[in-house]
């Protein structure tokens, strides 16, 4: 079906295809920023659709940052297409208020860098990373290793400059603007973000401290979603891991598509205790990605990946058309740093454990529920996110919104212990509890 609309023509039976042919259309400067769309109903008759599927193809647009709903003056097309709206959900912070809203680990936890630097210069110097060099042997065969030991598949292996960049070559490949994704919800900010910018449209999973919802992902998984996102451990916000049981219903509801790209996130390798357990491998296309940016620091980000050989093989063809490779002096000093056990991860993640656990038990002895079960966050639901985080503020701490990892959820606000101490526990939690609202009751609301 078509409709005409000012200097373009677009056909499309769904609200995908309708979607895709606007945005088509304003990439290609055939519809310009400002310019105004038509009703709801105007928009169905012309393409001949219902109005729910016209009212779905503008939602998909809203999402993707393409177009905004002005009031009185109906649905135009956005001055700057967003690319980061997530993320620009900021709050500022004033002096002397303790800022537990940026997620960052423990800098008192991560492992001294001298020597780990001082080896890779001195492999540098004896073999020089050029042109046409490939991804360091060493890393390579230790990163193999870890990945044989926590159960992982064999599969074909890459190193990218961490999991938000093998993710997006990945993505890019395999998936076109429209393409229908499961997405965690809550979930990681900047994974939602990239979604947005690549057209894709987000499929909320339900999540639990055992990882996704099976019932949630089924129906993902019958509506036609050509993509699946997990976080296997320490899940971003929640701190959600699947464990033994959800991984089996997981596999489970996956075999029966086996041609839907699975996408597997184990960024929490370094700095949690709970056992791995992948579903990697049981659909035809797959990668999991660890990234080293929480145990051994953000500025030594980087992270091995591994998947079926098709789709490696493209993540690795577009990473040679962008940056080529990652930095051989950063490769070789994670390799020094994992062969010589440079991190106890059982002692970082007990650290973590006890943050954690001290915060979520402080806050449910004064009637407020909390999770966190691993990694570096607790997401406390809340009643009014804005109303929570200003009063916390007023009582000198900082959260995160949960309006950043949230789809459907209900409110929550999302609290990073990394800085916290034991003494700063107690009173945390009484301000907390001050500062929040009975939640609504649901999956972590």
């Amino acid at each position: 079906m078509t409709f005409v609309l000012e200097k373009y023509r677009i056909v499309g039976e769904t609200a995908s295809e309708l979607a895709a042919g606007v945005e088509t259309a304003v990439s290609e400067g055939r519809l310009s920023p400002g310019a105004p769309l038509p009703p709801i109903r105007e928009l169905a008759r012309q393409a001949r659709v219902s109005p729910s599927t016209a009212a779905a193809a503008y939602r998909l647009l809203r999402e993707r940052g393409v177009v905004e709903t002005a009031g009185r003056r109906g649905t135009r097309v956005r001055p700057r297409p967003a690319s980061t709206s997530r993320e620009d959900i900021r709050i500022e912070v004033p002096p002397g208020v303790r800022d537990l809203s940026q997620g960052n680990p423990d800098a008192s936890l991560l492992p001294p860098l001298h020597d780990a630097l001082a080896a890779a210069a001195r492999a540098h110097e004896e073999r020089p990373a050029m042109y046409g060099t490939h991804d360091d042997a060493d890393l390579l065969a230790l990163a193999a290793a870890r990945l044989r030991r926590d159960g992982v598949p064999p599969g074909e292996l890459a190193i990218t400059s961490g999991t938000l960049d093998a993710v997006e070559r990945v993505l890019a490949t395999a998936l076109r603007p429209g393409d229908p994704i499961a997405v965690e919800d809550p979930g990681w900010s900047s994974l939602l973000d990239l979604v947005a910018v690549l057209g894709l449209r987000p499929v909320p999973v339900g999540v639990d401290d055992e990882g996704p919802l099976p019932d949630d992902l089924g129906r993902a998984l019958r509506a036609g979603v050509r993509a699946v996102v997990v976080t296997a451990r320490a899940q971003n916000p929640t701190g959600a891991a699947v464990t033994a049981a959800r991984a089996a219903a997981l596999r489970e509801l996956l075999a029966a598509h086996p041609d839907v790209l699975l996408v597997e996130d184990d960024h929490g390798d370094g700095f949690v205790d709970v056992p791995l357990h992948p579903l990697a491998g049981v659909t035809t296309r797959w990668v999991l990605v660890r990234s080293t940016a929480k145990a051994f620091g953000p500025d030594l980000r980087l992270a091995p990946v591994t998947g079926d050989r098709a789709t490696l093989d493209r993540l690795r063809g577009r990473q040679r058309l962008a940056v080529g490779w990652v930095s051989h002096l950063l490769q070789r000093a994670v390799a020094h740093l994992w062969r010589t056990g440079a991190v106890d991860t059982a002692a970082v993640a007990a650290s973590y454990r006890e943050r954690r656990d001290g915060l979520v038990t402080a806050l449910a002895g004064r009637g407020v529920r909390a999770h966190g079960r691993t990694g570096l966050n607790v997401w406390v639901p809340v009643a009014d996110e804005s109303a929570a985080i200003t009063r916390l503020l007023a009582r000198g701490w900082a959260a995160a919104p949960g309006a950043r990892n949230r789809v459907r959820t209900p409110p929550a606000i999302r609290v990073t212990v990394s800085t916290l101490r034991p003494a700063d526990l107690a009173p945390l939690a009484a301000d907390l509890a001050a500062a929040v609202e009975a939640p609504s009751r649901g999956r972590y609301g």
